[in-house]
């Protein structure tokens, strides 16, 4: 009995090891990649975008005369010095639309996305004259695509404007007191989050309001950003705004998108975690075997082992291909298979289908689809080691062990006698 104990752990042993190759495998192929499948989606699609407030300003040009000395000759040059005023921008009525789409490359899927987006800004001049003022507009990143960009002031669509380096500067003659609206239109597409922010430090942000809308249900926000004054579900997402009437902040504003499962992470979690599962068969089936006098030779514990270890690597592999339930479904199918059309030679038919399937059902199936549910992972599967714990303990609580163990070579025997 101890050698076959033995000979149970060092199966197991080996299949562990088996498990962190493979699963150390799985991960260096999802990861090793990451950052070129990343450039490689955001060439094609775009990056994470932040845009901008636009800044406003106005400038004063000063003559200066500077004197200086050359072979003993003083000579006076003019220099003009240009100072630059900021001016706070009197509102802000942005909307974002965001349609979500997903990307795959390797074993990852990228949460990639369009955004349609309207922003109209309120500009005074503060001061008793008429004065240039200048409307600088940043985009989210130089390298991005804007289609069906327009720029607007009081209606009036600007058509001289030529962005330079990612920005448009826009300048016009504004009387003292009067409010003019510039409305800015485009479409973008970007990648994983989009943001917007007020700029780098404590800002004073006047009438300001951001309402983004959705056709995706899993919101999420960046860390150290503003949460939304209201959500509001809406038919297919949510709509929701940013509203404040004098806010004094340096924090910004952001939406990250819901991510895909990833095959590659999912694959290398459950094989991470099949020793686990092993251990949960193993277990039960050597009591139920112990109890009910039925011979398993430690060989036969290395093929279920192997059978288990197909699910993992068929898992692996197929989700190259296929999509990761239907990888999932094939695994389980195969490896289950596998087993019960095995055990039934060994142990004969209805202990290969309800005591060897069943168990084969709950510890490797059940326990590796609670990966898809993530967050919950943990407690489901906490839940099912508690459950098979009470059960095992229902059903061995009147064994005599002492005597249990004496009697299985006379049964084992007498078995093979006959």
């Amino acid at each position: 009995m101890v050698k076959r104990i033995l000979a149970l752990v060092l199966i197991y042993v080996f299949a562990v090891l088996g498990w962190v190759i493979l699963g150390s495998v799985t991960y260096s192929r999802t990861y090793s990649q990451d950052n070129k499948l990343k450039e490689s989606v955001g060439g094609l699609w775009g990056t994470r975008q932040v845009q901008t407030a636009p800044s406003v300003s106005y400038q004063i040009v000063t003559v200066k005369k500077i004197t200086r000395t050359e072979d003993k000759k003083n000579i006076v040059e003019t220099k003009e010095i240009t100072t630059v005023y900021p001016v706070n921008l009197d509102s802000s009525a942005i909307k974002a639309g965001f349609n979500l789409d997903y990307r795959k490359k390797g074993l990852l899927w990228y949460s990639t996305y369009k955004v349609r987006v309207n922003a109209v800004y309120g500009v005074i001049n503060p001061y008793k004259e008429k004065k240039d003022i200048s409307f600088t507009y940043g985009f989210p990143s130089s390298e991005g695509v804007y289609d069906d960009f327009s720029i607007s002031v009081d209606g009036v669509k600007q058509t001289d404007i030529k962005p330079e380096a990612g920005y448009i500067v826009l300048v016009k003659s504004f009387e003292p007191g009067v409010k003019h609206l510039i409305e800015i239109n485009y479409i973008s597409q970007g990648l994983d989050s989009w943001g917007y922010a007020f700029g780098g430090e404590v800002m004073n942000v006047k009438d300001f309001s951001l309402v983004m809308t959705t056709d995706f249900d899993g919101i999420d926000f960046p860390e150290k950003a503003m949460s939304p004054s209201t959500k509001k579900k809406i038919k297919g997402g949510w709509e929701l705004e940013w509203k404040y009437k004098n806010l004094l902040s340096g924090i910004n504003i952001g939406l990250v998108m819901p991510q895909k499962l990833n095959p590659g992470p999912f694959a290398s979690e459950v094989s991470f975690f099949a020793p686990v599962s092993l251990f949960f068969f193993f277990f039960l089936m050597f009591i139920i075997t112990t109890i009910k006098g039925i011979k398993i030779h430690p060989l036969n514990y290395f093929f279920l082992a192997a059978a288990f270890f197909a699910f993992h690597l068929l898992l692996a592999y197929l989700a190259d291909v296929v999509d990761i339930y239907m990888a999932f479904a094939i695994a389980s199918v195969v490896s289950i298979f596998l087993v019960i059309s095995y055990m039934r030679l060994v142990v004969g038919t209805k202990f290969a289908l309800v005591e060897v399937g069943l168990s084969q059902f709950v510890y490797l199936v059940v326990f590796s689809s609670a990966f898809f549910l993530q967050g919950y992972t943990g407690l489901t599967i906490t839940i099912l080691a508690v459950v098979t714990l009470y059960v095992i303990m229902q059903i061995t609580a009147k064994v005599d062990w002492e005597k249990q163990f004496e009697m299985v070579k006379p049964v084992l025997k007498q078995k093979n006698k006959k």
